[in-house]
Order: C-alpha cells, then structure tokens, then sequence
C-alpha cells in the first residue's frame, strides 16, 4: 500500500511535470473507486490551470482556482504522467489531458483508492488527520504526551492517522526496529526518552525512504515508472526468519491488528 514516502515521491514529480499546466479535457473510465468519481469534474476542471500540488498525509491535493481534486491511491494506485496518445492500461480509471499533450492516469487494479473535489478544500477525509511526522510540530514530546492512558500496542499507535499521519505498516515495522522498542508494548508503557529515539527514527527513515523514491513491493512505481529503492534497505519488513542485521538471530512476523508486525525479538525490548 503507498504510504507517505511514495505519496510524497509522486508529489514531487507531479509538481516537475503539471503545476501551471492546463486541463484540456478529463476522462472519467468508471464511476466510481472507493467512492463515486463526482461526474462534475469533466465539466469543473476542463480548460482550468493547476496552480500548485500538496500532500495531507497519504492524500494529494491537486489545486485548481475553482477548487481542489483530492486523490488517494488506495492499496494499489499510481500516477503517471505520459503521452497523452499512449494505449490506455485496463486499470487506467481516471485521466487529465493536458493542454501540451500529455495526460495524467490513475491506475489503480483494486480500486480502493479515491478521486474526490472540494471547492474550497476542506473535506471529511481530512479533518481528523493528525500531525505531519516531518513537520516541527511532530516533535520530540509529542508521541510521549499522546500515550499517556494509551492501552494499544505502540506499533498501532504509531499508525493511527489521528496521531500521526502517514506512518504505515513498513516504516512503522522499520522506525520501532530502529530504536528497539518491541512492537507488542502498550503505548503507554513506553518512557519519555524511548519515544524521543522513536520520533527521530520516525523522521529519519521517511526521509530516506522519500530520498530513495520509496519502497516498491508490488504495485507502485512514480510518476516516470520509476521503482522505489526503499525496499533494498529493509531491516525488518519482509524479512521473516531471515538473520537480523544487527544481532544475527531470526526475523520473527506475527500479526497485530490484521497487518504483519516483523521484529527482532532480541534487539526490541
């Protein structure tokens, strides 16, 4: 699933290739993803110019002067940006064309993803959203003075997107392998200092991630088709029963709230 170092990646070579570009024409290829494609947009968004793209945790906001299209990748989805006379892919479900002959497609196999508009860009989706984890104000109190009273297990709290955005299962799984923290403690139980190194781990492996244009398992790739090299650094992630880089024994995998947890049960305490 894209997680906020390839929503950020897909950002950044968004805004290289169509920011103070115009909309010639949008092709709605279903209705609906997650929710229903508003049929307005083909009308909405036609001759109009994008002034400028932002990321909300794992949401892009793709700002228009008559308001802002909100796209989310879901498991599966991603963005390319290619000649606009290029055979469209079968799951190629959303398409701007561009004035300068190119044209933006949302492929996205599973369809969990989301192709929404705001006039004023304010949604439902993004009101509840926590801090951004590469912001200052995710800083080195913050996760310490959320726990308190907290009962899940940290690597859930890590995740929960009213937190934190954007912290999803691998870097979850690689910021706690880091500062050594076991993933099945409760939030709470976890002292000021520890979640200082967390918070700091946090930060450096996104930003190494984004750096690397991502981690691709599966499915993702940016906006040029490019693979994210992320995933060539995994610690943890992936690696059950494989020898732990720091301590030489075996990569342990459970299950905590439906995802794969991959630890070290001798380094995380």
């Amino acid at each position: 699933m894209p997680e906020l170092p390839e929503v950020e990646t897909t950002k950044l070579g968004l805004e290289k290739l169509i920011v103070n570009r115009t909309v010639q024409c949008v092709y709605l290829h279903r209705d609906n993803l997650r929710w229903d494609i508003p049929k307005h947009l083909v009308i909405t968004l036609a001759h109009q110019k994008i002034n400028k793209i932002q990321r909300r945790g794992k949401y892009l906001l793709i700002k228009f002067d008559v308001g802002v299209l909100i796209i989310h990748l879901g498991m599966s989805g991603s963005i390319k940006v290619i000649d606009q006379d290029t055979p469209r892919k079968k799951h190629d479900h959303f398409e701007l064309v561009f004035t300068h002959g190119k044209s933006l497609r949302l492929n996205d196999a599973r369809r969990f993803g989301a192709v929404l508009f705001s006039k004023n860009g304010l949604h439902p989706l993004l009101d509840n959203l926590g801090v951004e984890p590469l912001e200052d104000s995710f800083d080195n109190q913050y996760l310490y003075i959320h726990s308190r009273k907290k009962q899940q297990n940290v690597k859930a709290f890590i995740m929960d997107s009213k937190i934190v955005v954007g912290v999803g299962n691998i870097y979850a799984c690689e910021s706690l392998f880091r500062a050594g923290i076991n993933p099945k403690r409760k939030a709470a139980n976890i002292s000021k200092k520890r979640y200082m190194i967390l918070t700091q781990h946090i930060k450096e492996i996104l930003s190494q991630a984004i750096k690397a244009g991502g981690t691709t398992l599966q499915d993702f790739s940016s906006v040029e088709g490019e693979p994210g090299y992320f995933s060539q650094t995994l610690s943890v992630y992936g690696r059950e029963n494989k020898t732990c880089t720091q301590c030489g024994s075996k990569i342990t995998r459970i299950v905590q709230n439906q995802r794969s947890t991959f630890y070290c049960r001798q380094c995380q305490i």
